[in-house]
């Protein structure tokens, strides 16, 4: 079934295909096919994108996993394992256990979506995910009434990921939602961009996306899904949780302390392309500001 988000975001928006698979800006997915796009944005931010020179953008990325540098992903990650996958859901769930890629996605409708991404370092693109919705994945392993949080880790495979020999940071990499926001229906688990599978330098075989949150929170290559009722770690908050909230939703007013969030460099604009305004929520304020409603952003960072 095609489906298509009522919004402003199309295939022109979209950062080049050969910009993003060769830039491998942090994020990945599961699926392939349907329609459905991004949301409301200003004129600046539907702006046509200017491809920069493959060159420059083949060695830009943020997996740690694979090392600190831009260009470590694109050189280490083609020796992942991603298959066999499989992926242990457990916690407040009726029907805990260890699902195959297929498993978890058999019955689910597959679809396109057109979202902004938005990095803390202040960077942005236009990405076509293929995949399904979260909400819908945790339907169908039961949501327990006492569950609030949904907490994410990746995969750890120390021999062929050079940054966990390394111990850049500690690994696994662990993120986590609130239940609604996990729920809504902009966020979603991707297995492919473009229509095809995701690459493993973007979190092959399958990845979170949540495109009114910084990248950092949209975790790669995932191996578990637990369901709590506390607030679960995240590894850049553990690591210093006066830069990094668990919230990180994209808010131009709150300034990271060292990247302004005012303001973005579209990849794909050219070297000498203007910065553009960052917009609440990455421009997807009117569908989820609901969701922080009597809250201080500027405290819940």
């Amino acid at each position: 079934m095609t489906r298509r988000w009522t919004n402003d975001l199309t295939r022109d928006d979209v950062t080049p295909k050969g910009v993003w698979l060769n830039r491998r800006a942090v994020l990945a997915g599961l699926g392939a096919a349907g329609l459905a796009t991004g949301l409301p944005a200003s004129q600046a931010q539907a702006q046509a994108l200017e491809p920069n020179t493959l060159e420059q953008i083949t060695s830009y990325n943020n997996f740690y996993e694979f090392g600190w540098n831009k260009d470590d992903p694109a050189a280490h990650a083609g020796d992942m394992v991603i298959s066999p996958w499989s992926i242990t859901v457990d916690g407040l769930v009726d029907r805990p256990g260890s699902y195959s890629l297929a498993e978890l996605l058999e019955g689910l409708s597959v679809e396109e979506r057109i979202y902004r991404f938005r990095c803390v370092e202040a960077w942005s693109m236009v990405v076509p995910w293929n995949g399904v919705g979260l909400g819908d994945v945790l339907a169908k392993v039961g949501v327990q009434s006492g569950a609030r949080f949904v907490a994410f880790e990746t995969t750890v495979q120390p021999d062929v990921m050079p940054g966990v020999r390394n111990r850049i940071i500690p690994f696994p990499y662990v993120e986590g939602l609130r239940l609604d926001e996990a729920q809504h229906p902009l966020t979603m688990l991707a297995t492919g961009i473009y229509g095809e599978p995701m690459p493993k330098q973007n979190g092959a075989p399958i990845r979170l996306v949540v495109p009114w949150k910084y990248g950092f929170k949209s975790i790669k290559s995932i191996v578990r899904i637990t369901l709590t009722d506390s607030e679960p770690p995240t590894t850049w908050k553990r690591l210093n949780g006066r830069e990094y909230g668990f919230y990180a939703n994209v808010n131009p007013e709150v300034d990271h302390p060292r990247w302004s969030q005012g303001s973005e460099r579209q990849i794909g604009g050219g070297l000498f392309a203007r910065r553009q305004p960052t917009l609440m929520f990455n421009g997807y304020e009117e569908q989820v500001a609901s969701l922080y409603e009597g809250m201080d952003l500027s405290v819940n960072y």
